[in-house]
């Protein structure tokens, strides 16, 4: 399940938001004046003093938290292998091009070799 991306804006608690589909009533009353109480009920309700409560279950809370943990840790495991995987790739890379060039040279040198040798052996037979 995907949670539904954060805000581009958040209100700050002065502002009276209203969610879409959802009507809320206007507070009224001085701001010392406490708010009522939201009645509990079997599921569990998100509510802000400006909004209508928005009722949500135990088990899409979870969900939605545990994407939302899921994609922070999958960002910071990408980020901690290649700040730990990085050196060590490098060191490797560098270690099998060396060990290349030099098996490359001890070929070169073989081949080099050998090719000499036969020129020798048929100027020596002219």
């Amino acid at each position: 399940m995907n949670s539904p991306l954060p805000p581009d804006r958040v209100p700050t608690l002065t502002e009276v938001v209203s969610w879409p589909g959802a009507s809320a009533a206007p507070v009224t009353g001085p701001a010392s004046e406490p708010l009522a109480e939201p009645a509990t009920s079997a599921t569990p309700e998100v509510a802000t003093p400006f909004t209508a409560p928005l009722s949500i279950t135990e088990e899409q809370l979870t969900e939605r938290i545990l994407n939302d943990l899921q994609r922070q840790m999958d960002l910071m495991l990408d980020y901690r292998l290649r700040e730990i995987l990085t050196p060590l790739l490098t060191r490797a890379a560098d270690s099998v091009v060396r060990e290349a060039r030099s098996e490359l040279a001890s070929t070169l040198r073989d081949v080099v070799a050998r090719a000499v040798a036969q020129e020798l052996t048929r100027h020596r037979t002219r």
